[in-house]
């Protein structure tokens, strides 16, 4: 039979995104700050950009550009509107061929965030599939402008708890 062996954290070292222990309980249960670590580990973000996504003050959020030129860039959602394309006055330029002028617009409601297509030539795409209207952002989502594929992440302060 095996046997159920565990490390117990001693001191002050144990943080939200460790385990918490009960010596009686076979199951470990992890925070909040642990599973969004997880998930974003998974979706492939380095620690640099789970820091800046850790830092974001509540009300805001950020795209990282995932595909296409410039991989790596970092935009912050900060304003009520945020409009992206290859204009040189966007708020997000994307500088390419394959980019309207005034691409995409991106809302704030509060906490919560949309895009939605300007009537570019070559579309506004949401995770994979072209919309014509307007489609809700939540963490993970990717919104593909021209040839440049950003994934949205949201300010962990507006992150509801895990139940």
């Amino acid at each position: 039979m095996a046997e159920n062996v565990s490390a117990r954290p001693t001191g002050d070292e144990q943080s939200s995104a460790a385990p918490a222990y009960n010596s009686s309980e076979t199951t470990v249960h992890y925070g909040p700050d642990f599973v969004a670590q997880l998930a974003a580990m998974e979706a492939g973000v380095t620690v640099e950009e789970q820091e800046a996504i850790a830092a974001l003050p509540s009300g805001s959020a950020l795209l990282i550009v995932r595909r296409g030129p410039n991989t790596g860039a970092r935009f912050l959602l900060d304003a009520d509107v945020t409009v992206a394309g290859r204009h040189p006055d966007a708020d997000i330029f994307l500088d390419d061929v394959t980019v309207s002028r005034k691409h995409a617009e991106f809302h704030r409601d509060g906490t919560s965030f949309t895009v939605r297509d300007l009537g570019s030539l070559n579309g506004l795409f949401f995770n994979g599939e072209r919309i014509d209207g307007t489609a809700a952002l939540i963490d993970g989502s990717e919104v593909q402008v021209g040839k440049f594929r950003l994934t949205f992440y949201a300010s962990r302060a507006d992150r509801r708890p895990v139940a």
